[in-house]
């Protein structure tokens, strides 16, 4: 009996003790008010084991039979040894008439220990090289932490990487918002000079999520926010990231620097108790 059938007949003793409606139990297992009294009248007649499905322990009315089994993989030993998976079930069917699913026979050779080739795996992603000169992608995020280890309030730490020079520079400020990302922006520009485009997330700081009115439907173009205006009005391009380890130079910088704030800490904690 499974753990969901064990938990039912609890429901059902219930029902038969007079301690629930049929209507309780019946939502309380999630089916009708038909289906619970079919399997109330099935515990009734045969006992708590009419809680089990028929089925169990039977023999599946589609299992392929054990003397086509032992067939198919012959035939694959002898002929289809270099053939992937795919490859063979198309043989065994067209050249031996054995009509079998790609995974089915996969599972019998796994099953059976037999090697079989297959297709290289794909690497998730594919490592992106850094940029060839100064200036042509900088990497920008947001870091929400206490940097201050309670000595002052939590705020945002506004880190900038250049994509090719690993140049650092960041900025604190209360919140991660259009102003703060545009006053680091100008002070970046004054100090480093104008980026050729920006790496950034989808924050609705640097994104707008509004739906796009008739006029830039029309257009073709989507809604815009203030800071992504301004960097077109600078000639800047924008480049969202669809995931944080896109633009893993600066996810690092923020794990870096938390780390040399932890090991302060604690070489300070030391300290004071010498």
């Amino acid at each position: 009996m499974s753990r969901k059938e064990s938990r039912r007949l609890h429901i059902i003793h219930q029902v038969l003790e007079k301690k629930l409606t049929h209507i309780e139990a019946a939502s309380l297992m999630g089916l009708s008010d038909r289906q619970l009294r079919r399997i109330i009248k099935r515990i009734r007649h045969e006992g708590d084991g009419g809680i089990c499905h028929r089925t169990r322990g039977k023999t599946s009315n589609h299992r392929i039979p054990k003397k086509i089994k032992d067939k198919a993989l012959t035939l694959f030993r002898e002929r289809y040894a270099d053939f992937n998976v795919a490859h063979a079930t198309e043989k065994l069917h067209e050249v031996d008439g054995i009509t079998v699913n790609d995974e089915t026979l996969r599972l019998w050779l796994n099953q059976a220990e037999i090697p079989y080739k297959k297709r290289k795996a794909r690497k998730h992603r594919q490592r992106r090289e850094p940029r060839a000169h100064c200036g042509e992608l900088v990497q920008i995020d947001g870091s929400h932490h206490d940097w201050f280890e309670g000595r002052g309030p939590i705020c945002v730490f506004m880190g900038y990487i250049d994509d090719a020079t690993n140049t650092v520079f960041g900025r604190f400020y209360d919140y991660e918002g259009t102003i703060p990302a545009m006053d680091s922006m100008k002070r970046y520009i004054k100090r480093y000079g104008m980026p050729q485009s920006v790496y950034l997330d989808k924050h609705t700081t640097y994104k707008s999520c509004a739906e796009p009115t008739i006029e830039e439907q029309l257009a073709d173009q989507r809604p815009m926010s203030q800071f992504e205006k301004s960097m077109a009005d600078l000639a800047i391009d924008v480049i969202h990231a669809n995931s944080p380890q896109a633009k893993g130079r600066v996810e690092r910088l923020f794990r870096t620097l938390q780390d040399r704030l932890e090991s302060c800490g604690l070489r300070e904690s030391a300290a004071l108790r010498r």
